[in-house]
């Protein structure tokens, strides 16, 4: 589970709009997202690679296009990509995303205990998936996503998020990225492989307070690939 992110101006995701071929601006950067905030994901337009605004909750009451709240959607499990009548189903397949950001912060579940994750030397790009509602209002597309989440990586995170760990995808690969983001790439089975979790980027792992304070509390810790 990713509980909370933040996106902020760095060199590491200067290096990633450059890979990436998109511009995230000041008013795109925030320094503690919640689940229902507003975020921005990298998608596939018309041929385009497009960076757009988007609702952090998957699945969006469609009269208000507010988060809906019966069904906690911030999250897609790798386990329910594969079902045919989950909310993640049909996303999965024709409207995957990435959600880039600089850290994410775990909580162990005891509702006091919270890490702060990062990449080394690396901002971090998520394996998202994205859905489209049109405003009655005003005629315009509003996005909302979710964050897809792997079951339990090593055996140092048994003790930051027992539960799960959000898919982080390499942005360098270009080969990769561009199947990912291709709505026409519908043969899901291409990505098995990258549901398998595993450290493919040396972490780094702090302990923090409050999620939405982000304060150190201790040394960090790395764990390896």
């Amino acid at each position: 589970m990713c509980g909370r992110f933040n996106l902020i101006k760095s060199p590491e995701i200067q290096r990633l709009c450059e890979t990436l071929g998109v511009t995230i601006y000041a008013n795109h950067e925030s320094h503690d997202i919640a689940p229902g905030d507003k975020i921005v994901i990298i998608h596939n337009e018309a041929g385009e690679r497009k960076l757009s605004e988007a609702t952090w909750w998957l699945f969006l009451d469609k009269e208000s296009l507010k988060p809906n709240y019966k069904y906690a959607s911030f999250n897609s499990r790798s386990d329910k990509l594969f079902n045919n009548r989950a909310i993640a189903y049909k996303p999965f397949r024709e409207s995957r995303c990435l959600i880039p950001a600089s850290a994410f912060v775990e909580g162990f579940g005891d509702k006091k205990t919270y890490h702060k994750i990062e990449l080394e030397n690396s901002a971090i790009a998520f394996g998202g998936l994205y859905k489209e509602y049109l405003s009655r209002e005003t005629g315009e597309i509003i996005y909302s996503a979710s964050i897809i989440t792997l079951p339990p990586l090593v055996p140092q995170w048994n003790e930051i998020h027992p539960k799960s760990i959000p898919l982080m995808l390499d942005f360098e690969d270009s080969d990769l990225i561009e199947k990912w983001l291709d709505p026409k790439v519908q043969d899901v089975e291409q990505f098995e492989s990258l549901l398998d979790p595993k450290v493919s980027t040396p972490m780094k792992i702090t302990k923090i307070d409050k999620p939405s304070k982000w304060n150190p509390i201790e040394e960090s810790f790395m764990i390896q690939k």
